[in-house]
C-alpha cells in the first residue's frame, strides 16, 4: 500500500525538450498561501502561452491526461500539472492575413 507524505503537495512542471521536466512551482494546496503560489505559477504559464495538462491514468492502468484552462480545473488531489508549449503552426486565432495581399497578374 502507497502511503503518500503530504497529500495535498502539487507540483508544477514545464516540459523542455532535451531537458525533461523543469519544477516551476510546489506546494501544499491546503495552505493558503502556498495554494495562491500555486495559483500565480500556473496563471504565468498560461499567460506566456503554455498549455496545462493533469496526468490521469484509466481504469486498464493507460496514462493519459485532461487538458486544464484554469486553476480551478486541477483536481484537489493532483500530484502534478505539467505545461508544455502550444504547436508550431497551429490556429494563432488571427482571421486572415495581417497585410493586404498583393494582386496578382501584371500591375502598372
Amino acid at each position: 500500500m502507497l502511503v503518500c507524505h503530504n497529500p495535498g503537495e502539487m507540483k508544477l512542471l514545464r516540459l523542455k525538450p532535451g531537458h525533461g521536466e523543469i519544477l516551476l512551482a510546489e506546494g501544499d494546496v491546503e495552505v493558503p498561501e502556498e495554494e495562491q503560489e500555486l495559483i500565480e505559477a500556473f496563471r504565468r504559464e498560461l499567460d506566456a502561452g503554455m498549455w496545462a495538462a493533469v496526468p490521469t491514468q484509466s481504469r486498464d492502468g493507460r496514462r493519459e491526461a485532461e487538458l486544464v484552462k484554469s486553476f480551478d480545473q486541477v483536481p484537489r488531489d493532483a500530484d502534478r500539472v505539467i505545461f508544455f508549449p502550444r504547436a508550431a503552426g497551429g490556429a494563432s486565432g488571427q482571421q486572415g492575413p495581417t497585410r493586404p495581399a498583393r494582386p496578382h497578374g501584371p500591375t502598372r
